[in-house]
């Protein structure tokens, strides 16, 4: 090896020990257990694209009406929205952009939410013609 890659390998190690290091205190370990004053929950993230693929897009008020009578009712203790823009490759190869929404969940990992998160997904796939939405999950620790 020489010294070059030897040196791209050594700042490698180093930026990934400094990385877990960094998240150590952040993310709930395998046993749940967070550092004082925090508590263990599953943060979901749900990529809602707002292209329908006939035509159109996902209204303003189409939007808030599945907050309102979806989202709200399956997670009343709150929930935060981000604007996105988005682009993914669908089943058929055509790359899409699209304006998109993200909602962000913390609820402790319980089948009721997962439940709830999967009734929401197949609720917006079937409403807005949907081929996706994307969950992400991860076990992190907070505080309020």
């Amino acid at each position: 090896m020489n010294r070059v890659a030897r040196h791209r390998l050594f700042r490698a190690g180093v930026a990934a020990a400094l990385a877990a290091a960094g998240l150590a205190g952040c993310a709930a370990g395998p046993s749940g257990h967070c550092a004082a004053g925090f508590e263990a929950f599953e943060r979901d993230t749900l990529y809602f694209g707002r292209a329908i693929p006939t035509g159109g897009q996902v209204s303003d008020a189409d939007w808030a009406d599945f907050l309102d009578t979806r989202v709200t009712p399956a997670f009343p203790q709150g929930f935060t929205v981000i604007d996105a823009a988005g682009q993914w490759r669908g089943a058929a190869g055509q790359v899409v952009r699209e304006p998109s929404k993200l909602v962000v969940l913390l609820h402790p990992r319980d089948a009721k939410a997962d439940a709830a998160i999967a009734t929401l997904i197949d609720t917006y796939r079937q409403r807005f013609a949907q081929e996706a939405v994307l969950q992400e999950r991860q076990s992190v620790c907070a505080r309020f």
